[in-house]
């Protein structure tokens, strides 16, 4: 036993964690005991005491145990990290006004979230390989001081133009962020511990999914948008301090051969999603889903994706190993979260104009309707440990994705108009059953492979729920005018308008329509949504199929020996303070 720089501590020799093979079909924990991919062997939930750490390879890679005492500046700069990436994806939607009267370009202004968006997505796996390749520490480091520059880039914009290619800065450092955060997060823990950790950055995302739109209201408001962007230099520099005093990694043994990146690869990743996301993003907004650049983009996309299959699969090191694909558990959890991503857009993207055209309330009492899922999602994360330790990560999960799928066909079930309670209560029931769902599926994941993979495979899992989440946007959206559009044929009045966005900003000023107008517009919205709501459930089905069909009985988690010998002379904890 060996001390490490900093507060980490590893084994020389072998391995102290057990190692998966290469095409996920056999995991062995430290007494040579073979676990299969489909289930046999080591057990998922409380199968032996796992610690961090381990490989897939079976080579000398670090074990990664911290004291409670030195972990905490890590975990607090992970959290700061965290919240920079959380909160800037909502700070800015309630300054557009402000923005767009300052810098004009209206009709190009969705672009300040599609930018961010793309940009993070497609860099999620070329970041979650080179943190494999390289490390966590000098990917997170890059990570946010790209986001930083990003942010005083845009606090100094002058043109509507200049501040998307600006927040596309931005996005490339988010996507560093959201992606090591959490990797980081599963070294730091065993398996026992990480719901905590993961609740606490469910909590931050969850407290700066609200506090966003209130932060950047009220600087907009009162002091000048460009705050908005200025107020995460201070933050990002604390996090930054933090990750560079206090995160040392262990030593890991060097490579025989200089590491290889895969440019070409992640160049085809980038170019693929970026085009694939633009198609949906943009389509049935800034061009018809039937037209010529909708075709082009995906035919485009088609081919890109071909592309990058054959590059991937002639490179030594790819940016998205075929393994992430061929193991049954990550495949399965990848799909899955995907379909999260999906039915998440119904809640997120279409509650709040249900509340304020059916429901008629304000924004802010909008906001309170589906911020109340942010309030029991962290809080049954933080207790589904106590689940899955039973009955294992699988049927965790789809007992909380059961139970969502019931509670989302229960929204249409919803009397017209009704009362602003009941929707907030359908919220605060998803949120405690996705929490139920999300994190056993994550912590499961991580904890199948050891730390050479980890990062890729956790990229891997929030790209596809990122995707997941684009293409909701797509569908739900061409859902919801379709249904408006067929209700709207024999309206009272003519001259309606027959898309959500123009019928919720005639609903705004209700003086302009007549009372039977009003109320057949507030029908319409609340027949679409309802059947956005319906089509959440179908993705949820979905996610439940992934999980039956494809994924194992029991996950096989890597077995590894919690480190009780070495004593931690930096900081004075004895071992038992673990």
């Amino acid at each position: 036993m060996r001390q490490c720089p900093g507060r980490y501590v590893h084994r020389e020799g072998k391995p102290v964690g057990g190692t998966e093979a290469r095409d996920g079909t056999e995991a062995r924990d430290g007494k040579g005991a073979a676990a299969s991919a489909g289930g046999a062997g080591d057990a998922d939930g409380p199968g032996g005491p796992p610690a961090p750490g381990g490989t897939a390879d079976g080579a000398k890679v670090p074990a990664a145990l911290t004291t409670p005492r030195g972990r905490r500046p890590v975990v607090a700069a992970l959290m700061l990290g965290m919240a920079l990436a959380a909160i800037d994806g909502t700070i800015v939607s309630t300054a557009v006004p402000q923005i767009v009267g300052d810098l004009g370009g209206f009709t190009v202004f969705s672009w300040l979230f599609s930018g961010y968006l793309l940009a993070v997505t497609v860099t999620l796996p070329v970041y979650g390989k080179l943190s494999d390749t390289f490390g966590r520490k000098p990917v997170l480091i890059a990570g946010i001081i790209l986001f930083l520059a990003g942010s005083l880039l845009c606090a100094a914009a002058w043109n509507m133009g200049a501040l998307i290619a600006f927040r596309v800065i931005q996005g490339l450092g988010g996507g560093a962020l959201q992606g090591t955060v959490q990797t980081i997060a599963a070294d730091l823990y065993p398996l026992k511990e990480r719901p905590r950790i993961q609740a606490k950055l469910s909590t931050v995302w969850a407290t700066s999914a609200v506090a966003g739109p209130v932060v950047g209201g009220l600087l907009a408001g009162y002091a000048d948008w460009r705050w908005i962007f200025l107020i995460n230099l201070p933050v990002g520099a604390v996090a930054l301090w933090l990750v560079v005093r206090h995160l040392h990694e262990p030593a890991r043994p060097r490579p025989k051969t200089r590491p290889r990146i895969d440019w070409a690869g992640a160049l085809a990743v980038f170019a693929t999603g970026t085009l694939l996301l633009t198609a949906l993003v943009q389509g049935g907004v800034a061009w018809p889903w039937l037209s010529a650049p909708s075709f082009g983009l995906f035919a485009a996309s088609a081919a890109l994706a071909a592309l990058t299959v054959a590059i991937e699969r002639r490179a030594a090191e790819p940016i998205i190993p075929g393994w992430v694909w061929r193991r049954r558990t990550i495949a399965s959890v990848n799909l899955a979260l995907g379909a999260m991503g999906l039915l998440m857009v119904a809640p997120t993207v279409f509650l709040p104009t249900y509340a304020q055209s059916v429901l008629g309330l304000g924004p802010i009492a909008a906001g309170f309707v589906l911020s109340v899922m942010t309030l029991s999602w962290p809080v049954s994360a933080a207790l589904s440990d106590r689940v899955y330790n039973r009955i294992g990560f699988r049927l965790t999960a789809i007992i909380g994705m059961s139970a969502a799928l019931l509670i989302l066909l229960a929204f249409p079930l919803l009397p017209y108009p009704g009362e602003p309670w009941q929707p907030a209560l359908i919220m605060l029931l998803l949120g405690a059953a996705l929490g139920l769902f999300q994190l056993p599926l994550i912590v499961g994941v991580q904890s199948t492979v050891g730390w050479a993979e980890r990062g890729t495979t956790t990229a891997s899992v929030l790209f596809c729920r990122q995707v997941g989440q684009s293409i909701g946007a797509a569908v739900f959206g061409a859902v919801a005018n379709s249904v408006l559009a067929a209700r709207l044929l024999d309206a009272p009045a003519p001259g309606l308008p027959d898309d959500l966005d123009a019928v919720a900003r005639a609903l705004e000023d209700p003086g302009a329509l007549s009372a039977a107008a009003t109320d057949h517009l507030r029908r319409a919205v609340d027949a679409a949504v309802d059947y956005v709501y319906i089509g959440a459930a179908g993705a949820a089905a979905l996610a439940l199929l992934a999980l039956v069909v494809l994924a194992p009985r029991r996950f096989p988690v890597i077995s590894e020996a919690v480190i009780t010998e070495a004593a931690i002379t930096e900081t004075g904890d004895s071992p038992d303070a673990r």
